[in-house]
């Protein structure tokens, strides 16, 4: 970490808690972490830098859909929030390009002004456009299969196109989610997106913002912890349970939601206990419906 210490200076910091970078406000300490704000080339350089040193990197954007152990995360943890959305008109019909530090509410205003419509379902969708080219994030009948074009991919061989063929998208999944080997930073996303009069753009938007503001519950939590199955839903699995209000130590199942676990006290909660509410929705689900629920969020760290 010598090379990266006198690069970044007082940049990369030491032992730095993960509470303060996660959506749930839960996790141990990094070794390292670096916040990528600058450019995408400084960014690069540093997971480049880290890789050729073997030192493990974890990329995360806003913290939402990852629970971090509290045992911490170890090697170098890179926080992108390189931001910047530029509008053209490109070859193959591509509109827009993102930055993957950029957030996927930033996204959805930014596109809502210059009268762009297909990326309204992201409005107040916690998570940078990085993760959710990753785990094909989406909302409200949309999602990124249906207007992400292709995305620039940092490897350590070198950056690569990926194009939306090479993605192989499915419900909350592309390659790049599957791949085993997990040393890749998405840098940019390029979008088929078309126009659309903003005024309209604005009324669905705020649509979608009542709408999540009536079904998900306020306070920190991951998101959506399971993928819904085939032919239902995670939360009515939970709900039918009997598990909504259900809590295991500072965290609980919403009773809003049963799909949201609610941290109810950031100061005392644990992942651990966060992670134990999972596995016992999981075994009391499975006995009474015979349904295994997927993770949607992932587990970093050791557990």
């Amino acid at each position: 970490m010598e090379v990266l210490q006198h690069k970044l200076g007082e940049r990369l910091l030491r032992d730095e808690p993960m509470t303060r970078y996660t959506a749930a406000r839960l996790g141990g300490k990094a070794d390292w972490l670096y916040i990528a704000r600058d450019s995408v080339e400084e960014l690069a350089e540093v997971v480049n830098t880290a890789w050729q040193h073997h030192v493990p990197v974890t990329i995360l954007g806003g913290g939402a859909n990852v629970l971090v152990s509290d045992c911490g995360i170890r090697g170098l943890v890179v926080i992108n929030r390189v931001s910047q959305v530029e509008f053209g008109h490109w070859h193959g019909g591509r509109t827009v390009s993102a930055t993957s530090g950029t957030g996927l509410t930033v996204l959805a205003n930014k596109c809502q002004s210059y009268g762009i419509t297909g990326m309204e379902w992201a409005v107040n969708v916690p998570g940078t456009v990085g993760g959710a080219v990753v785990n094909n994030a989406g909302a409200h009948g949309g999602d990124m299969a249906q207007s992400v074009a292709d995305v620039v991919v940092l490897q350590p061989d070198g950056p690569k196109l990926y194009t939306h063929a090479d993605l192989a998208y499915d419900y909350r999944y592309s390659a790049l989610k599957g791949r085993q080997d997990r040393r890749f930073l998405v840098l940019l996303a390029t979008f088929n997106l078309k126009k659309d009069d903003p005024s309209v753009i604005k009324a669905r938007m705020n649509e979608f913002i009542a709408q999540r503001k009536r079904s998900q519950p306020s306070g920190a939590s991951l998101g959506s912890i399971f993928k819904n199955p085939p032919g239902d839903y995670a939360g009515r699995l939970i709900d039918a349970a009997g598990l909504k209000g259900y809590q295991i130590g500072q965290v609980m199942v919403s009773p809003v939601h049963a799909n949201f676990f609610i941290n109810t006290n950031p100061s005392q909660a644990t992942a651990a206990e966060y992670y134990a509410l999972i596995q016992h929705v999981q075994q009391v689900v499975y006995a009474q419906s015979g349904v295994k629920l997927e993770l949607e969020v992932q587990l970093i760290g050791d557990w």
